[in-house]
């Protein structure tokens, strides 16, 4: 892609005809509308109309000279810059309008998330909606890939509580807030990650040693969000309770930790067929969780 630089413009909103002839006058300029039209190969009736949405949108410069009128292009580092802080503001004012507009309600939906990139995404875009409260419960993993959306929630005052689901010994970099670091989920095949934004949506997903093997379901349900919420909360009671009882905290998924507090068996099961009755008996799909 690098060696179609007009392709990276078209990206950026540029016509493919307005994308070549910026390119076009970065090579040769000054130029003419007549020599750029035969240098980008486009027809000459058509190049004026292009010169002339570039020069609207700032990307062209007209010049007046003996030889009569030319163009020469901004400097890339300029136009990007524009762009850029065009696109943002843009952004920051979708955004302000959007959360303005009433959504239809939804909370008995439940969508199904599949694979691992896709996972990711839904948990990062989920942090960054958030705007008050934040609880995640997470592996390594996890906790570097979303490192920079946590970074950035805590930023703008966000209060984040993180259970750590591996119980490191030391923190790993990527989990931020309020830190708990317990092994309290129920024995499983893969790596776990929970997220619950401002008491309102909820996020589980179940993650394998592939990346086809990762399904998650996210959802507004009023159920299933306390369920969530609740887990989060006891799993961080039982793990300063079963620390308090000498289980370290590496251990407190093993059979024992639950044999020194009996009722820790069950409820630590609780949360799993939870999440794997809402993905099976909830219909949902990729499409509608994007």
């Amino acid at each position: 892609m690098a060696a179609h630089p007009e392709r990276h413009l078209e990206a950026l909103g540029f016509s493919p005809y307005e994308a070549r002839v910026y390119v076009t006058l970065l090579r040769h300029s000054p130029a003419t509308g007549y020599e750029v039209a035969r240098a980008s190969a486009i027809p000459r009736p058509n190049v004026y109309t292009v010169l002339a949405r570039l020069e609207s949108r700032g990307a062209v410069r007209r010049l007046q000279t003996p030889e009569g009128v030319q163009y020469a292009p901004v400097p890339p580092t300029e136009l990007i810059g524009r762009l850029a802080a065009a696109f943002q503001r843009h952004a920051v004012e979708a955004r302000r309008a959007l959360t303005r507009v009433r959504p239809a309600r939804s909370e008995d939906v439940a969508w199904n998330v599949r694979g691992y990139d896709r996972i990711l995404e839904q948990a990062r875009a989920q942090v960054e909606a958030t705007r008050r409260v934040l609880w995640i419960a997470l592996t390594p993993a996890e906790a570097r890939a979303l490192a920079g959306a946590l970074a950035a929630a805590r930023r703008r005052g966000v209060r984040v509580t993180t259970l750590c689901l591996e119980a490191c010994p030391e923190p790993c970099g990527g989990c931020v807030g309020t830190l708990h670091r317990y092994r309290v989920p129920p024995e499983r095949a893969g790596r776990w990650l929970v997220l619950v934004s401002d008491g309102a949506e909820v996020f589980g997903a179940e993650i394998g040693a592939h990346p086809d093997q990762a399904g998650a379901v996210r959802s507004r349900h009023r159920v299933l969000v306390d369920l969530v919420t609740w887990y989060l909360r006891y799993s961080v009671a039982l793990g300063r309770t079963l620390d308090a009882l000498g289980v370290p905290p590496a251990q407190m998924d093993r059979p024992e930790a639950a044999r020194r507090l009996p009722a820790a068996g069950a409820w630590l099961r609780h949360l799993r067929r939870a999440l794997q009755d809402a993905r099976q008996g909830r219909k949902g799909g990729e499409g509608r969780a994007h």
